[in-house]
């Protein structure tokens, strides 16, 4: 079967397996979720959301972040590590949506593009989760799933996006990409893969 012939069944199978499959970060703004993900890089989204439940409080507006001390802001996000860069990147970005995007995240790739510490990855969940627009979110689950099933033979994550986007309808992406973080952690993982059982087994091109 072709990858586009295979997308229908994945998405189903996935949907029956992980049919409650959503970003696992927790969030009430946009601009929360868009902050969430950058702390979330080289950490667990569960220590995420520790860090994240004080400190939206400790600061609990947009303003309050772009006028934040950044010595202050790396200490209380110390623990998700990378926090130099990360406070960084946080400060700017809250200054940027301020001056720029009238204090809300913006919902087109180019725009978010611009933004201090964003990437396509990050781009695309915030037009799939906070736009509804859909948006293939290639993390390391999704590079390595998609690659196993045949959907694609590359490392690069934005060829595995080039390679997803035209299979998946716009409104399927972004509970599929969920989906892959889910089925990543549970039964393919990078090392020893539980490939007896798994809803996915019937199109892998890798299952053993």
């Amino acid at each position: 079967m072709t990858p586009a012939e295979k997308a229908p069944y994945l998405i189903a199978a996935l949907k029956e397996a992980y049919p409650e499959a959503g970003c696992s970060l927790d969030y009430g703004k946009d601009y929360e979720l868009l902050f969430s993900v950058r702390l979330a890089a080289q950490c667990t989204d569960a220590r995420v959301n520790i860090v994240t439940e004080t400190l939206f409080v400790q600061y609990p507006t947009l303003e309050s972040f772009a006028v934040a001390d950044q010595t202050a802001l790396e200490a209380a996000i110390r623990s998700c590590g990378f926090f130099h860069i990360k406070a960084r990147d946080i400060i700017a970005a809250a200054n940027m949506l301020l001056t720029e995007f009238g204090g809300r995240v913006p919902d087109s790739m180019d725009a978010l593009l611009r933004l201090p510490g964003v990437g396509r990855k990050t781009a695309n969940l915030i037009l799939g989760d906070i736009y509804g627009q859909g948006g293939v979110v290639v993390d390391t689950h999704c590079l390595r799933i998609a690659n196993r099933l045949g959907l694609c033979q590359t490392d690069d994550p934005y060829k595995v996006e080039l390679a997803l986007d035209p299979i998946l309808p716009r409104e399927e992406q972004s509970a599929f990409c969920h989906a892959l973080v889910l089925h990543g952690r549970a039964v393919c993982p990078a090392r020893k893969p539980r490939c007896e059982g798994c809803c996915l087994g019937a199109w892998c091109d890798a299952r053993g």
